[in-house]
Protein backbone atom coordinates (compact mmCIF):
# COMPACT_ATOMS: atom_id res chain seq x y z
CA UNK A 1 0.00 0.00 0.00
CA UNK A 2 2.52 1.99 1.26
CA UNK A 3 4.53 1.78 -2.41
CA UNK A 4 1.13 2.31 -4.56
CA UNK A 5 0.01 5.18 -2.61
CA UNK A 6 2.44 7.57 -1.42
CA UNK A 7 5.64 6.85 -4.74
CA UNK A 8 8.00 5.46 -1.55
CA UNK A 9 8.79 3.02 -4.26
CA UNK A 10 12.15 5.69 -5.23
CA UNK A 11 13.01 5.80 -1.90
CA UNK A 12 12.78 2.45 -0.96
CA UNK A 13 14.86 1.54 -4.49
CA UNK A 14 17.61 4.35 -3.78
CA UNK A 15 18.04 2.88 0.04
CA UNK A 16 19.13 -0.80 -2.38
CA UNK A 17 15.89 -3.06 -0.65
CA UNK A 18 15.81 -5.56 -3.38
CA UNK A 19 13.72 -4.53 -6.43
CA UNK A 20 12.68 -8.31 -6.33
CA UNK A 21 10.86 -7.61 -2.90
CA UNK A 22 9.32 -4.54 -4.28
CA UNK A 23 8.06 -6.26 -7.52
CA UNK A 24 6.30 -9.19 -5.09
CA UNK A 25 4.29 -6.36 -3.72
CA UNK A 26 2.90 -5.37 -6.86
CA UNK A 27 0.13 -6.52 -8.54
CA UNK A 28 0.60 -9.00 -11.88
CA UNK A 29 -0.87 -6.46 -14.30
CA UNK A 30 1.48 -3.81 -12.68
CA UNK A 31 4.94 -5.70 -12.67
CA UNK A 32 4.64 -9.34 -13.99
CA UNK A 33 3.41 -8.64 -16.75
CA UNK A 34 5.60 -7.06 -18.56
CA UNK A 35 10.06 -6.82 -18.15
CA UNK A 36 9.57 -3.20 -18.98
CA UNK A 37 8.94 -1.93 -15.28
CA UNK A 38 11.52 -3.94 -14.10
CA UNK A 39 14.03 -2.32 -16.46
CA UNK A 40 12.76 0.76 -15.59
CA UNK A 41 13.64 0.99 -12.41
CA UNK A 42 16.81 -0.25 -13.14
CA UNK A 43 17.70 2.66 -15.61
CA UNK A 44 16.71 5.19 -12.50
CA UNK A 45 18.69 3.13 -10.08
CA UNK A 46 21.75 1.68 -12.17
CA UNK A 47 23.49 1.44 -8.57
CA UNK A 48 20.79 -0.90 -7.18
CA UNK A 49 22.94 -4.61 -8.04
CA UNK A 50 19.86 -6.89 -6.95
CA UNK A 51 17.18 -6.25 -10.21
CA UNK A 52 15.86 -9.76 -10.49
CA UNK A 53 14.73 -10.46 -14.86
CA UNK A 54 13.09 -13.76 -13.33
CA UNK A 55 9.72 -12.17 -14.11
CA UNK A 56 6.56 -14.49 -15.75
CA UNK A 57 7.05 -14.53 -19.63
CA UNK A 58 5.61 -11.64 -21.51
CA UNK A 59 3.30 -13.69 -23.57
CA UNK A 60 -0.11 -13.31 -22.27
CA UNK A 61 -1.69 -15.93 -23.83
CA UNK A 62 1.16 -18.09 -22.54
CA UNK A 63 2.27 -18.77 -18.59
CA UNK A 64 -0.24 -16.50 -16.89
CA UNK A 65 -3.20 -17.80 -18.29
CA UNK A 66 -2.04 -20.91 -17.77
CA UNK A 67 -0.99 -20.35 -14.17
CA UNK A 68 -4.54 -18.87 -13.80
CA UNK A 69 -5.87 -23.13 -14.27
CA UNK A 70 -4.71 -23.39 -11.16
CA UNK A 71 -6.69 -22.01 -7.89
CA UNK A 72 -4.13 -20.21 -5.27
CA UNK A 73 -6.57 -21.65 -2.39
CA UNK A 74 -8.41 -25.44 -1.89
CA UNK A 75 -11.60 -25.49 -1.01
CA UNK A 76 -10.82 -28.13 1.48
CA UNK A 77 -7.36 -27.17 3.37
CA UNK A 78 -5.49 -29.64 1.18
CA UNK A 79 -2.33 -28.30 -0.28
CA UNK A 80 -2.64 -28.49 -4.42
CA UNK A 81 -0.48 -27.40 -6.97
CA UNK A 82 -0.95 -23.56 -8.02
CA UNK A 83 -2.24 -23.11 -3.97
CA UNK A 84 -0.23 -20.38 -2.08
CA UNK A 85 2.10 -22.43 0.12
CA UNK A 86 1.40 -21.56 4.13
CA UNK A 87 3.50 -19.44 5.63
CA UNK A 88 5.82 -20.52 9.05
CA UNK A 89 8.25 -19.43 11.61
CA UNK A 90 10.92 -22.17 12.78
CA UNK A 91 14.29 -22.52 14.32
CA UNK A 92 17.15 -24.13 11.63
CA UNK A 93 20.48 -25.02 12.00
CA UNK A 94 21.09 -21.74 10.78
CA UNK A 95 18.97 -19.70 13.34
CA UNK A 96 15.36 -18.08 13.64
CA UNK A 97 13.71 -18.36 10.33
CA UNK A 98 10.68 -15.72 11.64
CA UNK A 99 8.83 -16.22 7.91
CA UNK A 100 9.24 -18.94 5.33
CA UNK A 101 7.80 -16.17 2.78
CA UNK A 102 9.76 -13.43 3.88
CA UNK A 103 13.35 -15.86 3.60
CA UNK A 104 12.47 -16.90 0.21
CA UNK A 105 10.98 -13.33 -0.88
CA UNK A 106 11.13 -13.13 -4.51
CA UNK A 107 12.88 -16.22 -5.29
CA UNK A 108 12.09 -19.98 -6.25
CA UNK A 109 12.53 -22.27 -3.26
CA UNK A 110 12.58 -25.97 -2.60
CA UNK A 111 11.46 -27.57 0.60
CA UNK A 112 12.61 -30.64 1.44
CA UNK A 113 11.73 -33.07 4.08
CA UNK A 114 13.53 -36.50 4.94
CA UNK A 115 12.15 -38.75 7.67
CA UNK A 116 14.39 -39.11 10.89
CA UNK A 117 17.65 -38.18 11.66
CA UNK A 118 20.49 -40.76 11.97
CA UNK A 119 18.45 -42.98 9.61
CA UNK A 120 20.51 -44.51 6.04
CA UNK A 121 18.60 -43.23 3.31
CA UNK A 122 18.17 -39.53 5.05
CA UNK A 123 21.79 -39.57 5.49
CA UNK A 124 22.63 -39.96 1.45
CA UNK A 125 19.92 -37.57 0.47
CA UNK A 126 21.45 -34.38 2.85
CA UNK A 127 24.56 -35.25 1.19
CA UNK A 128 23.21 -35.54 -2.66
CA UNK A 129 21.23 -32.52 -2.13
CA UNK A 130 24.34 -30.56 -0.76
CA UNK A 131 26.57 -31.34 -3.99
CA UNK A 132 23.31 -29.87 -5.43
CA UNK A 133 23.08 -26.77 -3.66
CA UNK A 134 25.70 -24.66 -6.06
CA UNK A 135 23.93 -25.71 -8.87
CA UNK A 136 20.32 -24.53 -7.52
CA UNK A 137 22.05 -21.63 -6.29
CA UNK A 138 22.92 -20.65 -9.75
CA UNK A 139 19.36 -20.88 -10.89
CA UNK A 140 18.46 -18.75 -7.45
CA UNK A 141 16.62 -21.51 -6.20
CA UNK A 142 16.77 -21.77 -2.07
CA UNK A 143 16.68 -24.62 -0.14
CA UNK A 144 15.32 -25.72 3.42
CA UNK A 145 14.94 -29.20 4.70
CA UNK A 146 13.09 -30.52 7.20
CA UNK A 147 12.41 -33.17 9.95
CA UNK A 148 10.46 -33.82 13.07
CA UNK A 149 13.70 -33.88 14.87
CA UNK A 150 15.09 -30.76 17.21
CA UNK A 151 17.43 -28.84 15.48
CA UNK A 152 20.07 -29.99 18.15
CA UNK A 153 19.39 -33.33 16.81
CA UNK A 154 20.08 -32.07 12.96
CA UNK A 155 23.67 -30.60 14.55
CA UNK A 156 24.56 -33.68 15.85
CA UNK A 157 23.62 -36.17 13.22
CA UNK A 158 25.24 -33.58 10.49
CA UNK A 159 28.33 -34.35 11.43
CA UNK A 160 27.85 -38.09 10.14
CA UNK A 161 26.32 -36.79 6.76
CA UNK A 162 29.85 -34.98 6.34
CA UNK A 163 31.68 -37.88 7.11
CA UNK A 164 29.83 -40.44 4.96
CA UNK A 165 29.40 -38.30 2.11
CA UNK A 166 32.96 -38.79 0.11
CA UNK A 167 33.19 -35.88 -2.02
CA UNK A 168 33.86 -33.44 1.22
CA UNK A 169 30.52 -31.71 1.26
CA UNK A 170 29.79 -28.57 3.32
CA UNK A 171 25.74 -28.33 4.28
CA UNK A 172 24.63 -24.79 3.33
CA UNK A 173 21.36 -24.47 3.39
CA UNK A 174 19.10 -24.60 6.78
CA UNK A 175 17.44 -27.89 8.49
CA UNK A 176 14.32 -26.81 9.28
CA UNK A 177 13.44 -28.82 13.63
CA UNK A 178 9.56 -29.55 13.76
CA UNK A 179 9.33 -31.21 16.67
CA UNK A 180 5.72 -30.25 17.29
CA UNK A 181 5.27 -31.59 13.54
CA UNK A 182 3.02 -28.67 12.75
CA UNK A 183 4.81 -27.61 9.71
CA UNK A 184 4.37 -31.36 8.64
CA UNK A 185 0.62 -31.08 9.27
CA UNK A 186 0.38 -27.75 7.55
CA UNK A 187 1.95 -29.05 4.25
CA UNK A 188 0.02 -32.81 4.50
CA UNK A 189 3.60 -34.79 4.88
CA UNK A 190 2.04 -36.03 8.20
CA UNK A 191 -1.14 -36.97 9.70
CA UNK A 192 -2.04 -34.94 12.76
CA UNK A 193 -4.97 -37.22 13.98
CA UNK A 194 -2.21 -40.38 13.98
CA UNK A 195 1.12 -39.62 14.24
CA UNK A 196 0.67 -39.10 18.23
CA UNK A 197 -0.34 -43.26 18.56
CA UNK A 198 2.66 -43.72 16.27
CA UNK A 199 6.10 -45.11 17.93
CA UNK A 200 8.41 -43.68 15.14
CA UNK A 201 6.01 -40.82 13.92
CA UNK A 202 7.82 -39.88 10.14
CA UNK A 203 6.92 -37.40 7.83
CA UNK A 204 7.31 -38.49 4.02
CA UNK A 205 10.11 -37.91 1.60
CA UNK A 206 8.78 -34.56 0.48
CA UNK A 207 9.59 -32.11 -2.15
CA UNK A 208 7.75 -29.36 -2.76
CA UNK A 209 9.19 -26.90 -5.50
CA UNK A 210 7.51 -23.03 -5.15
CA UNK A 211 7.67 -20.31 -7.59
CA UNK A 212 8.67 -16.62 -6.32
CA UNK A 213 5.05 -15.69 -5.98
CA UNK A 214 4.98 -18.69 -2.85
CA UNK A 215 2.43 -20.89 -5.36
CA UNK A 216 2.92 -24.85 -5.03
CA UNK A 217 4.54 -25.80 -8.42
CA UNK A 218 5.72 -29.06 -8.02
CA UNK A 219 5.67 -31.76 -5.48
CA UNK A 220 6.99 -34.92 -5.06
CA UNK A 221 6.16 -37.83 -2.22
CA UNK A 222 8.12 -40.92 -1.48
CA UNK A 223 8.11 -44.06 0.69
CA UNK A 224 10.79 -43.82 3.88
CA UNK A 225 12.67 -46.63 2.05
CA UNK A 226 13.05 -44.85 -1.51
CA UNK A 227 15.76 -42.17 -1.99
CA UNK A 228 15.35 -39.62 -4.35
CA UNK A 229 17.31 -38.51 -7.52
CA UNK A 230 18.64 -35.36 -6.96
CA UNK A 231 19.61 -34.90 -10.73
CA UNK A 232 15.75 -35.38 -11.19
CA UNK A 233 15.26 -32.63 -8.59
CA UNK A 234 17.15 -29.87 -10.14
CA UNK A 235 15.68 -30.93 -13.68
CA UNK A 236 12.42 -30.75 -12.76
CA UNK A 237 13.39 -26.92 -11.08
CA UNK A 238 15.29 -25.85 -14.36
CA UNK A 239 11.70 -26.68 -16.58
CA UNK A 240 9.50 -25.16 -14.13
CA UNK A 241 11.88 -21.80 -14.72
CA UNK A 242 12.04 -22.83 -18.02
CA UNK A 243 7.71 -22.62 -18.13
CA UNK A 244 7.73 -19.67 -15.69
CA UNK A 245 9.82 -16.94 -18.23
CA UNK A 246 9.26 -18.36 -21.57
CA UNK A 247 5.26 -19.81 -21.88
CA UNK A 248 7.02 -23.49 -22.91
CA UNK A 249 6.28 -27.11 -21.45
CA UNK A 250 9.29 -29.71 -21.21
CA UNK A 251 8.47 -33.12 -23.11
CA UNK A 252 9.19 -36.36 -21.64
CA UNK A 253 12.72 -37.17 -20.97
CA UNK A 254 13.54 -33.36 -21.21
CA UNK A 255 16.26 -32.58 -22.33
CA UNK A 256 17.01 -36.01 -24.08
CA UNK A 257 13.56 -35.99 -26.08
CA UNK A 258 12.97 -36.33 -29.29
CA UNK A 259 16.79 -37.06 -30.05
CA UNK A 260 15.35 -39.30 -33.33
CA UNK A 261 11.95 -37.93 -35.17
CA UNK A 262 10.14 -37.83 -38.85
CA UNK A 263 9.97 -34.26 -40.36
CA UNK A 264 9.19 -33.64 -43.87
CA UNK A 265 9.79 -37.17 -44.83
CA UNK A 266 13.47 -37.22 -43.13
CA UNK A 267 14.73 -38.45 -39.97
CA UNK A 268 16.76 -35.64 -37.92
CA UNK A 269 17.89 -34.98 -34.42
CA UNK A 270 17.62 -31.54 -34.87
CA UNK A 271 14.76 -31.30 -32.19
CA UNK A 272 16.57 -33.17 -29.64
CA UNK A 273 16.21 -31.23 -26.47
CA UNK A 274 13.33 -29.22 -27.87
CA UNK A 275 10.37 -27.68 -25.79
CA UNK A 276 6.17 -27.54 -26.89
CA UNK A 277 4.69 -24.05 -26.65
CA UNK A 278 1.84 -24.55 -23.94
CA UNK A 279 -1.45 -25.43 -24.93
CA UNK A 280 -2.93 -21.57 -23.84
CA UNK A 281 -0.36 -19.96 -26.45
CA UNK A 282 -2.12 -18.46 -29.18
CA UNK A 283 -1.51 -19.07 -32.60
CA UNK A 284 -0.56 -15.21 -33.10
CA UNK A 285 1.89 -15.08 -30.22
CA UNK A 286 3.61 -18.17 -30.94
CA UNK A 287 4.26 -16.92 -34.57
CA UNK A 288 5.36 -13.54 -32.77
CA UNK A 289 7.68 -14.85 -30.35
CA UNK A 290 8.70 -18.41 -31.54
CA UNK A 291 8.54 -17.82 -35.62
CA UNK A 292 10.33 -21.23 -36.28
CA UNK A 293 8.93 -23.48 -34.40
CA UNK A 294 7.46 -26.79 -35.93
CA UNK A 295 3.96 -28.52 -35.80
CA UNK A 296 4.26 -32.38 -35.74
CA UNK A 297 1.75 -33.73 -37.70
CA UNK A 298 -0.44 -36.69 -36.12
CA UNK A 299 -3.28 -38.69 -37.10
CA UNK A 300 -6.27 -36.10 -35.39
CA UNK A 301 -4.44 -33.21 -37.61
CA UNK A 302 -5.24 -31.14 -34.86
CA UNK A 303 -1.99 -28.28 -34.14
CA UNK A 304 -1.66 -29.03 -30.79
CA UNK A 305 2.10 -30.27 -30.62
CA UNK A 306 4.13 -27.25 -31.55
CA UNK A 307 7.57 -28.01 -30.99
CA UNK A 308 10.76 -25.08 -30.27
CA UNK A 309 14.09 -26.15 -31.01
CA UNK A 310 16.85 -25.32 -27.84
CA UNK A 311 18.79 -23.01 -29.92
CA UNK A 312 14.98 -20.80 -30.95
CA UNK A 313 14.71 -20.84 -27.07
CA UNK A 314 18.37 -19.54 -26.45
CA UNK A 315 17.65 -16.87 -28.91
CA UNK A 316 14.47 -15.72 -27.37
CA UNK A 317 16.26 -15.08 -24.40
CA UNK A 318 19.02 -13.54 -25.85
CA UNK A 319 16.80 -10.56 -27.63
CA UNK A 320 14.96 -10.23 -24.25
CA UNK A 321 18.44 -9.81 -22.36
CA UNK A 322 19.66 -8.08 -25.11
CA UNK A 323 16.84 -5.27 -24.94
CA UNK A 324 16.61 -5.33 -21.34
CA UNK A 325 20.29 -3.97 -21.27
CA UNK A 326 20.28 -1.20 -23.89
CA UNK A 327 16.77 -0.19 -21.88
CA UNK A 328 18.80 -0.17 -18.68
CA UNK A 329 21.84 1.66 -20.30
CA UNK A 330 19.36 4.35 -22.68
CA UNK A 331 16.33 4.04 -21.62
CA UNK A 332 15.55 3.14 -25.60
CA UNK A 333 13.41 0.23 -26.63
CA UNK A 334 14.70 -2.32 -29.32
CA UNK A 335 12.94 -3.81 -32.31
CA UNK A 336 13.47 -7.08 -33.82
CA UNK A 337 13.49 -8.91 -36.90
CA UNK A 338 12.44 -12.65 -36.07
CA UNK A 339 9.43 -13.04 -38.30
CA UNK A 340 10.25 -12.34 -41.94
CA UNK A 341 9.70 -8.86 -42.20
CA UNK A 342 7.55 -7.43 -39.45
CA UNK A 343 9.25 -5.93 -36.56
CA UNK A 344 8.75 -6.89 -33.03
CA UNK A 345 9.15 -5.05 -29.54
CA UNK A 346 11.30 -6.51 -27.38
CA UNK A 347 11.71 -3.81 -24.46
Amino acid sequence: KILKNDGSIFYLAANKLALTSICSLLSDSEIHSSYTNIFFLSYLFPKVSCVSTMAVSTIKSGTETYMSLYPETSTDGGLRLGNVVPDFSADTTQGKMYSFHEWKEGKWAILFSHPADFTPVCTTEIGRLALKYDRLQELDCKVATLSVDPVKSHEEWLTDVVAHCENKIEIKFPIIGDPDRNISTLYGMIDAGTSGEQALPLTIRAVFIINPENKLMLSLNYPACVGRNMDEIVRCVEALQLSYQKSIATPANWPNNHADMLVNGVRTDEFKGSVFLLPTVSPEEALENFPEYHTCDVPSKIDYLRLVKKEDVEAYENRTKEAAEVFSATGTSVKYDVDGGEETQWA
